[in-house]
């Protein structure tokens, strides 16, 4: 197992992709994907690298800036999305900041996921996600 790692600045074109997959594929329009965000600066990089490997399915992708995570989970609703976060607290003995969005009940467009996304973590959190500022300009 382990998820496929995209440049940061493809994030936008990754949940486009989903988007239109599962508009395709998903007639009932359930949550198609989930979008879980984890903070993982309190991780060291090598324990990170390994519990990518360990805990994510090759359907899975992931996107991130510098400990900033985004994993694009298919065919994930926020239950199963509540499984993987909690698979990363055990593999780090400990729980990470965390949180997710799914298409297309919290956005019906990659913008809206994500704006949904920021305004939570920035309340929840206190971290703005400034790494999301140029997400548009992709």
């Amino acid at each position: 197992m382990a998820g496929v790692h995209f440049g940061f600045n493809n994030f936008k074109q990754l949940l486009d992709l989903n988007i239109g997959i599962s508009e395709r594929l998903d007639e009932n329009r359930a949550e198609s994907f989930t979008v879980l965000y984890c903070d993982f600066s309190t991780i060291s990089q090598a324990v990170v690298d390994s519990s990518l490997a360990e805990i994510l399915r090759m359907s899975d992708s992931i996107v991130n800036f510098e400990s900033e995570y985004f994993f694009v989970l298919p065919y994930t609703d926020k239950y199963g999305a509540k499984i993987v976060r909690n698979m990363f607290g055990e593999f780090f003995a400990r729980d990470v900041d965390s949180f997710m969005v799914s298409y297309p009940k919290d956005g019906e467009n990659a913008e809206q996921l994500v704006e949904e996304l920021r305004d939570i973590i920035s309340v929840k959190f206190k971290n703005d996600l400034l790494c999301l500022d140029s997400f548009n300009q992709y």
